[in-house]
C-alpha cells in the first residue's frame, strides 16, 4: 500500500466537475442550496476521486492527528471488547487516542463510518472486517494510512491483517464431536456474516470427511440466548435423531443448552452442545460449555502493535499474522 499517495483536494474535484471550489465547498456545507444537476456532478467527481472531506483546519492539514480509528461490529459484543482491551493497552501508553465507531455487520454502514474516521485525519485504522464495499476500498486506498484487519486472515489484505482460522478452528472442534460418536450433528447459525460462513465450512468439511450429512439451522437475527433455544427446537423438528449441535457462538450454545435442560434432554448424554469464542457465560453452565478459546485480546495487541509501528514506517514481511486458538472441550461434549 503506497503511504505517500497525495490526497484529492478541494481543488480537484471543482476542476474536475468545471464549477469554483466555493460552490464544491458550499456543497459540502449545505447541499440543498447547490443546483440539483452540479449537486450529482460534484458527488459523481467526489467518488471517483476518493475525496474524503477533512473536517480539521487546512492549516493543521499536514498534521499527525495521534488519533487512529477503530471500527466494530457492535459496541455490545462481548467478543470485541476483548478486543478493545487489548487495543487500548498499547494506544493508551503510545499515547494515541482511539476514536471509536460500528457498522452493524453492514458493509455499507462500515463505508459510512470510515468516511467519518478519515474526516478526522486519523493516522491509522484498525477494521474488524476483510469484506469491503468497493467505495471504501478506494477511500482507503485514497487516504493512504496504515490499515490492520482483525480477526480472520484474509488472502488479500488492505495492508496488514491479524487473526485466526475460523474454519480450521470449527473443523477441528466438530471432528472431536464426532470422534465422540455423535453422528446427527447441526451447525445453528445466527445472522450469517462473513466469520459465520467460515465456521460454517469448517463444520461442512468435518462431516463430509467422516460421511456424515449436514444439519444446516439458518437464521440471519442476531445472536442471543432465546434465539439459541429456538434454533435448539428448529434442528430437533428437522432431524428428530439429532445428537449434537455445534453452535456459531457462545450465545447460541448457551441458549441451546439450557433449552435442552429445559425439556428435559440431558447434555451431553442425549445431545453434544459446542460453541465458539469461550466466552464466560459458557463456564458458568454446568456442565460447563465446550468451545473455541479465541485470543481476542492479543490480537487487539498485537494489532496495536503493528499499526503503530507500520505509522512509524516499519515493514512486515508476514503481511498476515495467524494467532493459534485452542480447544476447550468443557463437559458438554
Amino acid at each position: 500500500m503506497n503511504h505517500k499517495a497525495r490526497r484529492p483536494t478541494l481543488q480537484d474535484v471543482a476542476d474536475k466537475v468545471g464549477a469554483s471550489k466555493m460552490t464544491v465547498s458550499r456543497y459540502l456545507r449545505e447541499p440543498q442550496q447547490v443546483a440539483e444537476a452540479t449537486a450529482k456532478k460534484i458527488a459523481i467527481a467526489m467518488e471517483e476521486l476518493g475525496y474524503i472531506h477533512n473536517r480539521v483546519p487546512d492549516m493543521l492539514a499536514n498534521a499527525k492527528s495521534r488519533a487512529i480509528g477503530v471500527l466494530l461490529p457492535s459496541m455490545s459484543n462481548q467478543v470485541f471488547s476483548s478486543v478493545v482491551r487489548g487495543i487500548e493497552s498499547v494506544s493508551g501508553p503510545a499515547g494515541l487516542h482511539a476514536l471509536y465507531g460500528h457498522y452493524g455487520y453492514s458493509m455499507e454502514r462500515e463505508e459510512q463510518q470510515i468516511a467519518q474516521l478519515l474526516s478526522f485525519n486519523v493516522d491509522g485504522l484498525i477494521l474488524s472486517e476483510t469484506q469491503h464495499t468497493d467505495r471504501t476500498l478506494r477511500m482507503l486506498e485514497t487516504a493512504a494510512i496504515p490499515v490492520m484487519e482483525v480477526m480472520e486472515l484474509p488472502e488479500h489484505p488492505i495492508d496488514l491483517a491479524v487473526g485466526l482460522n475460523h474454519t480450521a478452528a470449527a473443523q477441528e472442534i466438530v471432528g472431536l464431536m464426532i470422534a465422540k460418536g455423535r453422528k446427527r450433528i447441526a451447525y445453528l447459525a445466527a445472522r450469517l456474516d462473513h466469520r459465520t460462513r467460515q465456521r460454517e465450512a469448517g463444520y461442512l468439511a468435518a462431516l463430509t470427511e467422516a460421511g456424515l450429512t449436514p444439519i444446516l439451522i439458518h437464521t440471519d437475527q442476531p445472536s442471543s440466548f432465546t434465539l439459541g433455544g429456538q434454533l435448539l427446537r428448529n434442528a430437533l423438528q428437522a432431524a428428530p435423531d439429532l445428537d449434537g449441535v455445534f453452535c456459531t457462538n457462545d450465545d447460541i450454545a448457551a441458549g441451546a443448552m439450557l433449552a435442552c435442560q429445559a425439556m428435559g434432554l440431558s447434555v451431553p448424554e442425549q445431545i453434544s452442545v459446542a460453541g465458539f469464542n469461550a466466552l464466560d457465560i459458557g463456564h458458568a453452565l454446568a456442565p460447563q460449555l465446550a468451545s473455541v478459546i479465541t485470543p481476542r485480546e492479543a490480537i487487539g495487541r498485537v494489532a496495536a502493535e503493528r499499526l503503530i509501528g507500520r505509522m512509524e514506517g516499519k515493514v512486515y514481511p508476514d503481511k498476515v499474522l495467524d494467532m493459534s486458538y485452542e480447544i476447550f472441550l468443557g463437559q458438554s461434549v
